[in-house]
């Protein structure tokens, strides 16, 4: 059936000579693979209006659980903003690729609204690395694989909770810990607000250096011991902002 659906290109393989196969996250439909005949040929009008990680109104053939087929494409925004400079395009790079491997492995609707808003947000001028990490956070709940950030991991204790653990899962009380970086106070606060934030509220941002890189080595290092979904590009933008 044809439908007409909004969604980001997450992702692209050529396929024969002069068309591809785009991984799109759409609104209505979640992740879907869509095949574009002849896009790649000099003259073809949809060449400039499929780019990765460009958000998209497409006019579709869909079919569920198979390849969609391509019949239009215009351009909603492209996020010129985001590719001004390198830092920003790897921002938009690692989160457009974090956010294809967290559908592939459960293709909740809300993904869609979640990477928007975050990309809104740093386009209009909000902290990027603060954006990323509340949308690493979230993405959690999807993975099954959620932080504890309320009670100590080990005994459960809401009390004299005294530092993170990448290990364990969340926080550590003073009970428990036995060893490892401790972090500090205003740490395990804003951790907890990069949880319970809605994104969509958020207008203005104010963290230290020190917590930014706190809560960004934390996260960095719980997603590569459980989520098996650590990219490339989040190692080169960890390298690109020393963290």
């Amino acid at each position: 059936m044809d439908v007409e659906v909004e969604g980001i290109i997450l992702y692209e393989t050529p396929f024969q000579e002069s068309s591809k196969i785009i991984q799109v996250l759409t609104k209505e439909y979640g992740l879907i693979g869509i095949l574009c005949r002849g896009v790649l040929k000099p003259k073809s009008k949809f060449r400039a209006k499929l780019n990765k990680f460009s958000r998209v109104n497409f006019n579709l053939i869909y079919r569920e659980n198979k390849l969609g087929i391509l019949i239009s494409a215009d351009i909603i925004d492209n996020y010129s903003y985001l590719r001004s400079d390198i830092v920003l395009i790897s921002y938009l790079t690692y989160l457009c690729e974090l956010t294809y491997q967290v559908a592939k492995q459960t293709n909740s609707l809300k993904l869609y609204n979640n990477l928007t808003i975050a990309l809104e947000k740093i386009n209009n001028g909000l902290d990027p690395l603060v954006i990323t990490n509340m949308l690493e956070i979230k993405y959690l709940d999807y993975l099954g694989i959620k932080l504890e950030l309320d009670k100590c991991v080990v005994c459960h204790s809401s009390n004299n909770i005294l530092t993170l653990n990448s290990e364990l899962g969340g926080v550590i009380c003073q009970n428990c810990y036995i060893d490892g970086p401790i972090v500090n106070k205003k740490t395990l606060n804003m951790i907890k607000r990069y949880y319970y934030f809605n994104l969509e509220n958020i207008t203005n941002i104010n963290v230290s250096a020190e917590v930014k890189k706190d809560i960004n080595n934390f996260l960095t290092n719980y997603y590569e011991k459980y989520t098996g979904l650590y990219t490339k590009s989040k190692h080169f933008l960890n390298n690109l902002l020393n963290l």
